[in-house]
């Protein structure tokens, strides 16, 4: 049965607005897709330890998690133009500034600023996600599109900008494109109704509703920590300095494959079987890396591409998980700053394990992770049904049109 909304709902949005938000929120992330060339070529002119690495990763991955949550608490759904420009101009100031403070603790501050000012722009393109007809599906072309525009920005860096001005000139052309969703704003719907489902159903707090968010958690720390320390892995492994940068871009070229492939996959039956057999493949990649010899550098680029492929593959179906605890929509609304909080989680642990040069514990670290999450589903898969009404008639309009 479909369900009629409030007089009050907004029409239906059109590609615009959905196109709108989505570039917003792929320039909110293009920061984490540069971190390990841009935190690696500061750690080599000494300007970061690579203990640091860690901590300044986890600080500015937390506080994009916590922008998207403080936002969904205070913000009102009407200043949606209003936040997008604010938070860019706030993030392309931070940028800027970054290139003028040297330390693990000053360039922990400064990231974690701007954090908060990417967890803003994300809300913006949450808050359209969670209300499209296809939210999981919208996810998927999503994390294509981000995954797309990181590997392009990881190339250039790698290729032109990082071999030609250093991290510094890095930083400022991050500044430049943050100021894009300045632009970007002016095809943003005026103003959003509450969620369809919101206005029929109490949404009460519960561990079934707890758990997508918990397995959000585990998997992507354990993806964070190789994520974070990838340039130093592929130099253990027999990588150079700028042959390790490359693999990066190669890394999220397969993000964008697997990405492509779960937009498709992901409305299919079985969401909860995919996600137990993809736990199980993420688990083998830091075990498989872990025993590799020194200039295995084929076997861990094959690696290296499972790995980025597994990464776009697993996240739109932690949506999907999320509308089968709670067909509201409120769990989903926090996955993506849960997923965030996990990638910060997976580097803070690991800064605590590194030795000297050695980056060999972060595989242990994300092992664990990625061991809690098969265990935690296959223990939990029993509460999930994939029953029901379906999203399209919980979530309202077709907002995908």
């Amino acid at each position: 049965m479909h369900v009629d909304l409030p007089s009050f709902q907004a029409p239906a949005q059109s590609r615009a607005n959905i196109a709108s938000a989505l570039t917003i929120g792929t320039i909110a992330l293009l920061v984490i897709g540069v971190q390990p060339i841009l935190l690696g070529t500061m750690v080599e002119a000494r300007n970061a330890t690579l203990s640091g690495v860690g901590v300044i990763a986890m600080c500015e991955i937390v506080a994009l998690g916590l922008g998207i949550v403080v936002c969904d608490a205070l913000m009102s759904l009407s200043r949606l133009r209003f936040v997008g420009i604010a938070a860019a101009l706030f993030v392309a100031a931070l940028d800027v500034a970054t290139t003028f403070v040297t330390g693990d603790a000053r360039l922990a501050v400064v990231r974690s600023a701007a954090g908060l000012g990417e967890g803003a722009l994300l809300w913006v393109t949450t808050c359209i996600i969670v209300r499209s007809r296809v939210p999981d599906r919208i996810a998927g072309i999503f994390l294509v599109t981000q995954a797309l525009a990181q590997a392009a920005l990881a190339a250039i860096f790698a290729g032109f900008v990082i071999p030609r001005a250093g991290w510094h000139g890095g930083f400022v052309m991050l500044a430049a494109v943050s100021l894009v969703p300045c632009i970007a704003v002016a095809w943003l719907p005026v103003r959003l109704a509450p969620l369809a489902a919101q206005t029929l159903d109490k949404f009460s707090w519960s561990v079934t509703a707890a758990l997508p968010l918990a397995f959000a958690l585990l998997q992507l720390a354990a993806i964070g920590a190789i994520w974070a320390y990838l340039e130093p892995l592929g130099k253990r492994a027999g990588f150079g300095a700028q042959a390790a940068q490359t693999l990066t871009a190669g890394v999220q070229l397969m993000q964008v494959l697997g990405g492509t492939t779960a937009s498709l996959a992901v409305r299919l039956p079985g969401k909860v079987r995919t996600l137990i057999v993809s736990a199980l493949t993420l688990a083998a990649i830091p075990f498989g890396m872990h025993g590799l010899p020194p200039g295995a550098t084929l076997r861990f680029a094959l690696l290296c591409a499972a790995f980025g492929f597994v990464w776009m593959f697993l996240m739109p179906f932690h949506v999907s998980l999320a509308f089968l605890a709670d067909p509201t929509g409120r769990v989903a609304m926090l996955i993506p700053a849960m997923q965030l909080l996990g990638s910060a989680l997976g580097p803070l642990v690991s800064s605590f394990v590194v030795t000297g040069d050695d980056a060999a514990s972060v595989l242990i670290v994300s092992l664990s992770f990625a061991l809690a999450a098969v265990v935690l589903l296959v223990f939990a898969h029993s509460r999930f049904r994939e029953k029901g009404p379906p999203v399209a008639e919980i979530m309202g309009p077709d907002w995908s049109r």
